[in-house]
């Protein structure tokens, strides 16, 4: 009994420290595992703590100082800096010309890149012609754009006054009307940034089975009926992320309108961007930009939550 019990003693303190063995190798694992991971998301995580998690945590401290960018003050003035922006005339304006030429343009580069897109993917000859020229502008820079349509609305040798000549109308001031001058430079950012709309568009479009389109043409429907039966109501999540990324990008309205004037600041103009820009580097106001700035991130906010629950409530409708 005595040996058959030291036996299965031995036998157990084996098992034993073969799986305590085995469970140090895989905690070994595990540890090396983790070490790896966090070696491959080193990179990531320093450049989002340098280029975004500080700069955010910064900008907020800098809204609560009267920071100078040459350096005087820094002294903490509490919201004193919210109360001005929220009481600032200009600042106001400035978000009504941003969120005016966000409803000015926003419409036709959808509306227009939908065409566009629509135009191609029915088979216009020449697609690849097509394609190059609806996208070609998007990637030029912005002061490439500003230049072209500094020269299409000068005021004596533009080719946007000869057009309005050639059909008996008079020539217009279009830069430095303040009646035209949003506008003149919501046709530039149509044309320049219509492409990449239309880029989203075709793929979404091409994404459609070519069978609903046979089956339709078998029932007799034509191209109209075929576009408004079909293609539409499948570019709905489409639409939705165009609309969503477009809004944002006219919100952040500052290059062309700047470079096109000239850098002269416009009551009709003047985007919050801008007068971010002209408070910080300007007037040299860092805590009175940053302050400006983060009123302007707490409208976009309340602008998505009332976005997100408007679509919601659209998904529970269907």
């Amino acid at each position: 009994m005595s040996t058959a019990t030291s036996n299965a003693d031995d036998t157990r303190t084996i098992v034993t420290g073969k799986a305590s063995d085995f469970r140090a190798r895989r905690a070994g694992s595990r540890n090396r595992e983790q070490l790896v991971s966090w070696v491959f998301l080193a990179p990531f995580l320093i450049a989002f703590v340098l280029f975004l998690a500080w700069p955010i945590i910064h900008g907020i401290y800098l809204s609560f100082t009267d920071q100078s960018l040459t350096g005087a003050g820094g002294g903490f003035v509490g919201f004193a800096n919210y109360a001005e922006a929220l009481t600032d005339p200009i600042m106001w304006q400035s978000m009504w010309n941003t969120v005016w030429f966000t409803l000015l343009s926003t419409v036709p580069l959808v509306a227009i890149a939908l065409l566009m897109a629509a135009l191609v993917d029915r088979g216009l000859p020449g697609q690849w012609l097509w394609r190059l020229s609806f996208f070609m502008p998007y990637l030029l820079a912005s002061t490439v754009i500003s230049q072209i349509w500094v020269w299409i609305f000068n005021p004596q040798i533009g080719a946007a006054n000869n057009i309005l000549e050639f059909f008996g109308l008079e020539p217009l001031a279009w830069l430095q009307n303040p009646e035209t001058n949003m506008i003149s430079i919501v046709i530039a950012t149509v044309w320049w940034t219509v492409g990449f709309n239309f880029l989203l568009y075709l793929a979404a479009m091409q994404n459609i089975p070519a069978q609903q389109y046979e089956a339709a043409s078998l029932d007799g429907a034509g191209a109209w009926r075929q576009f408004w039966s079909i293609t539409l109501p499948q570019l709905g999540p489409a639409t939705v992320l165009i609309l969503i990324l477009q809004i944002l990008a006219s919100l952040k309205l500052f290059d062309q309108a700047y470079q096109m004037l000239g850098g002269v600041a416009s009551d009709t103009t003047r985007s919050i961007v801008q007068y971010i820009y002209e408070a910080g580097f300007v007037s040299y106001r860092f805590g009175y930009s940053a302050a400006i700035s983060y009123v302007f991130f707490a409208l976009i906010v309340i602008l998505g939550v009332v976005q997100a629950l408007i679509s919601r409530r659209r998904k529970e409708q269907f």
